[in-house]
């Protein structure tokens, strides 16, 4: 498994990359169902995609890594060196989006993945990684925790007011 960094080419994401990514949250429709990320889940387009993933990277110290294996496009993370709002006194970086495709979910790369960010971050000096998962996500509640994630706190995410949890893993 290799983690890529997405690169705007010229300002813009590349085409067949953005269509590979669409089709990547699309198998995802019932996380999307949760969050509210598109207004129709079950019909997520390329643009959407394409707008979705220009606000993540408009954020400070955003990077989104596209996780390939044998190289077909099975995972998206989006990590953040720092919490978005400097007021918040977070020390930690952050996992803002882990997507698994669907079809490939309980085949062991989401914990990969998972894995690959921490060592990133480790590497990088940091002790510790958060991730709020909305209070809704039993599957991803489930998973973080498998990974060693445990909860600090309750929370609304800062997009749509959701009730999630904020939870940790030491480095």
């Amino acid at each position: 498994m290799i983690l890529q960094p997405l690169v705007p080419v010229d300002g813009a994401l590349p085409g067949p990359v953005l269509t590979e990514i669409a089709t990547l949250y699309a198998t995802n429709r019932a996380f999307f169902e949760l969050s509210g990320d598109f207004p129709d889940p079950a019909r997520i387009t390329v643009e959407q995609v394409a707008t979705a993933l220009a606000d993540e990277l408009a954020t400070d110290s955003a990077e989104v890594l596209l996780a390939r294996s044998a190289g077909r496009l099975v995972g998206l993370v989006v990590t953040l060196a720092h919490h978005p709002d400097p007021a918040s006194g977070d020390p930690d970086p952050w996992i803002g989006l882990l997507l698994i495709d669907a079809a490939a979910h309980r085949e062991g790369h989401g914990r990969t993945v998972a894995g690959l960010v921490e060592d990133r971050f480790r590497t990088a000096g940091r002790t510790g990684v958060r991730i709020a998962v909305l209070e809704d996500n039993a599957a991803g509640l489930a998973f973080w925790q498998a990974q060693g994630y445990t909860e600090l706190r309750r929370a609304e995410n800062r997009e749509r007011g959701l009730p999630c949890r904020v939870m940790r893993k030491e480095l």
